[in-house]
This record gives C-alpha cells, sequence and structure tokens, in this order.
C-alpha cells in the first residue's frame, strides 16, 4: 500500500490505524491466562496492562509482552473494551511517540496538507484539458493520477473514521522506500467503534488510492493526451490492485479489513 503501512514498531498500524509494537526486543508471547468470568476477568485483564503500561514507562518496548494478544482478547468483549479502552490507548500512543518521536504532524494539519495536494492533482486534471500540446496534456493527465493516488488515502481513512467515531491523533512517514505518509488512529476510539466500521475504515483508504488513476482517466475524453496517456492510467491502477492481492491482504489495508470483520462476524460478547 502506499499510505497504510506497517512500520518497524509493530504490525497493525494504520496508515493505518492499527496496532503497535515496541522495537524487537525477543519474540511476541502469550499473555497470562486470565480467570473466566466477569469481574475476574477485567480485573486480571487491568493487573495486565498496568504490568505493560509500568514496563513501557520503564523503557520496555512492547514486543514480548503479549500486549497484542491480550488487546484481541478485549476487543472482543464490549465490557472489557468499556473498562480497558483508555488505557489500551495510552499505551499504544505512548509506544508510537516513542518510536517515531518528534517526525509527525497533528492529524488535522496532515490532512489539511494532503486535501491541499488533492487540489493540485484536481488543478492538473484540469489543466490537461486546457492544453493544445497533446504531450502536456498527456503528462498533466499522469500527474493528476499520481498525486490522487498518495493525497487521497490517508484522508479518505480519516473521513471515514470520523464517520464512525474513530478519531486520529498524527500522521508519520514510514513503510519500506521511499517513505509514505500513514495516519495514526487514537486506539481508544478505535476500539469503541463497532468492528464492522473499523473493517470499512481500513478499507476505504486502499479503495480511494486503487480508484485514483482511474479518476484521473475520466478526463482524457476532454483532453488532447495521446493514447499512452489513458494506457498508463490504467497500468498505473492494474499494478496497484494486483499489489493489493498480492500483499496488502497479507500485511496492510486489506489484511486489517478482514480481521475486523472477522471480530464483526463473531460477535461482541456482552461480558458481565
Amino acid at each position: 500500500m502506499l499510505l497504510d503501512v506497517v512500520p518497524p514498531w509493530g504490525k497493525r498500524s494504520e496508515g493505518a490505524s492499527g496496532a503497535i509494537l515496541g522495537p524487537g526486543r525477543g519474540a511476541d508471547v502469550e499473555a497470562p491466562a486470565t480467570p473466566q468470568g466477569g469481574a475476574d476477568v477485567a480485573a486480571a485483564i487491568g493487573s495486565e496492562l498496568d504490568r505493560i503500561e509500568a514496563a513501557l514507562a520503564g523503557g520496555a518496548g512492547l514486543q514480548g509482552l503479549g500486549f497484542w494478544r491480550l488487546v484481541g482478547r478485549i476487543k472482543r468483549d464490549r465490557a472489557l473494551i468499556v473498562a480497558h479502552a483508555d488505557q489500551i490507548g495510552r499505551i499504544d500512543a505512548a509506544a508510537f511517540r516513542d518510536w517515531v518521536g518528534r517526525w509527525r504532524l497533528p492529524a488535522a494539519v496532515g490532512t489539511t496538507v494532503l486535501v491541499a495536494g488533492a487540489l493540485v492533482g484536481l488543478a492538473a486534471a484540469v489543466g490537461a484539458t486546457q492544453i493544445e500540446s497533446p504531450g502536456w496534456a498527456g503528462l498533466w493527465l499522469l500527474a493528476a493520477g499520481g498525486i490522487w493516488t498518495i493525497a487521497l488515502h490517508s484522508p479518505t481513512h480519516h473521513l471515514v473514521g470520523w464517520l464512525v467515531g474513530i478519531r486520529f491523533t498524527d500522521y508519520f512517514f514510514g513503510g519500506p522506500p521511499p517513505p509514505r505518509p500513514g495516519i495514526k488512529t487514537d486506539y481508544a476510539t478505535y476500539l469503541r467503534a463497532d468492528p464492522a466500521s473499523r473493517a470499512w475504515m481500513h478499507a476505504s483508504g486502499a479503495i480511494a488510492t486503487k480508484l485514483a488513476p482511474f479518476l484521473a482517466l475520466a478526463w482524457f475524453p476532454f483532453s488532447e493526451a495521446p493514447w499512452w496517456a489513458p494506457a498508463a492510467l490504467v497500468a498505473i491502477g492494474v499494478v496497484q490492485i494486483a499489489t493489493d492481492l498480492a500483499f496488502s491482504v497479507k500485511t496492510s489495508d486489506w489484511k486489517k479489513f478482514r480481521r475486523e470483520r472477522a471480530v464483526a462476524r463473531s460477535g461482541l460478547t456482552r461480558g458481565e
């Protein structure tokens, strides 16, 4: 994926949105078993989260502490989400800040910058219809498709997340070269959102990225661009879809979509 990346600290980033593991300090292990039933479960999980939060404050990474397996248990129980979402959000945010340091922007600022970029893409598409030179018209259409591929991804996550109650805190750069912008969820609000809504928040950015070159293609009939411009836009779209099928279902947006859809299908227990 271009924008919803998996940075080195974890396995559930948002570009996503998602979860964060600390820098590698051993294999992730199963969280200690908790008693089955009501208040005992909530108390045992609270103790585990206290232990993890203290270890993180002491300089440990989340990896090896069983944090995300514990979160996976909590997100299937409505009562546990209510009881522990805020603390999970604090732990997740602290791990994120430790990893990214100062190389981040407030979510509102990052989205504003990318929306401005999308408007530049719109100007390029309109410009392609006004230029009489076929070569330049084709280049402007390609520029529009490329800009929209980058600029629409995370703002779409942001918009869809906002509509379903998920809030975001920061933009950051990560992933394999070249670095790409991702958007960080407020994980407490992420947990409180309906799991099906979380799934579609993840999918939304991927869908926007795949549509971007075809959106630019829609301007081709109104331009003097040569045949290679639409051919290149279609090729970009096809390559992106193939990349999703090969990689994103395993590591990025579509993996998270499938994960949260599985939670939604299993249903949330009410707790006691």
